[in-house]
């Protein structure tokens, strides 16, 4: 169901509550002691998954959790399986409580459900939580990375080449063209084959390792995605051939399921291997590093229950010594989580060149590299302020049990 509300309607409505001077982010200004009260009082109001319809058509969905106290978060765009779930699960136990008391009420969710180790109950779980992390920045008037304890006020960012044309001569170009760009980081995909196509398809997907290296030269980081396209044997082919090239990593060579196979391809090859945009909770990383079946960390905080987690994460990780560099379905949180972790632990932010060039299209701040990158914001919360120029109109949308 759609409670229709209209652009001009929304923003008018938004002025009448004295927030006329902040249009752009609409869910009000920074709060003060004197305006919200004793900031221990919070409690939640309303909680809402918002449709944004652009000029172009295009849509997008963002949570917005408010207060008594006039302070509002904010958090998207958001997977529509995460607006389903907060509808569903997380919004009536959250009306009335403490917005400040996330962990306890990350906890209580977590147990609340005997499938919230499941993947779409942790995506909802994880739009809730980032979206009450912008909500505390905004009341303390700082950046989440700075609630974090982060110093870096930049990350560095790799070029994730997902869609671009791996025909040998535009593949070498794009290489050449991103590194003048300062991507001194690049991941490209080896997807479209695997092991139905035999000796001839590990030889392709080596063959794309070897042009990308002798386009790059050796000052550049390369990384391979598989997409979970291979079985053990077509990875160890693979790795033989391409471990002269110096891989950063290989990819998601299998599925998250199939634990043995990179347990047995860490062993057998000096290429590190990656994975773990699909793990739900610090469980799942718990069992593939006492393994030591990966050597990086791809957790999504967009999936694996939020900024919350992934610190958890991230502070398991550096007792094993791995690597955290979170899957790039979005930047706003993973980029705030990485600059507060130490560069040894998460060195490294994914940025989908393709994707992200319209992914932000109603935000007055999208992030985009500069010389490979990421400035992070001082706004308040993550930063995220809606582009009223942008918007066709802006209603709460909930989704009716059947």
């Amino acid at each position: 169901m759609v409670d229709r509300m209209g652009r001009r309607s929304f923003f008018a409505g938004l002025c009448t509550l004295g927030m006329a001077s902040q249009v752009g982010p609409w869910i009000g200004p920074v709060a003060t002691a004197a305006e919200s009260g004793r900031r221990g009082d919070l409690k939640v109001t309303d909680v809402q998954v918002l449709q944004v319809t652009g000029k172009s058509k295009r849509r997008a969905l963002y949570l917005k959790i408010q207060t008594d106290g006039g302070v509002a978060g904010l958090y998207g765009p958001i997977d529509n399986e995460a607006g389903l779930f907060v509808e569903r699960s997380f919004k009536r136990p959250l009306l009335g409580q403490d917005p400040l008391a996330h962990e306890a009420y990350w906890d209580r969710m977590f147990r609340a459900d005997r499938h919230s180790r499941g993947s779409h109950y942790l995506i909802g779980l994880s739009a809730v939580d980032n979206a009450l992390w912008d909500l505390r920045g905004r009341l303390l008037g700082l950046p989440v990375w700075r609630l974090l304890g982060g110093s870096r006020k930049s990350v560095q960012a790799y070029a994730s080449c997902l869609g671009f044309s791996q025909e040998p001569a535009a593949l070498q170009a794009k290489v050449r063209e991103l590194k003048e760009q300062g991507y001194r980081h690049q991941k490209w995909f080896v997807r479209d084959r695997g092991p139905r196509f035999g000796p001839q398809g590990v030889q392709k997907d080596v063959e794309v390792v070897r042009l990308a290296r002798e386009a790059a030269g050796d000052d550049v980081d390369l990384m391979f995605d598989a997409y979970w396209q291979w079985d053990l044997q077509y990875a160890l082919a693979w790795a033989r051939r391409a471990e002269q090239y110096h891989p950063r990593w290989i990819e998601e060579p299998f599925q998250t399921a199939n634990l043995e196979a990179f347990i047995e391809l860490s062993r057998r090859t000096s290429i590190p291997v990656a994975t773990g945009e699909h793990f739900y909770g610090r469980w799942d990383v718990h069992e593939f590093l006492k393994a030591r079946a990966i050597t990086v960390v791809q957790a999504d905080p967009e999936w694996c229950g939020g900024v919350s987690e992934l610190v958890k994460i991230c502070t398991l990780a550096s007792v094993h010594g791995v690597q955290v560099v979170p899957h790039g379905h979005s930047l706003h949180a993973a980029m705030h989580v990485v600059a507060s972790q130490p560069l040894e632990v998460c060195p490294l932010v994914e940025y989908l060149i393709q994707k992200m060039g319209t992914y932000y299209e109603f935000e007055k701040h999208p992030s985009k590299p500069v010389n490979g990158l990421l400035e992070l914001p001082d706004r308040p919360g993550f930063g995220i302020e809606l582009d009223e120029s942008k918007i066709q109109d802006i209603r709460p949308i909930s989704w009716q049990q059947t």
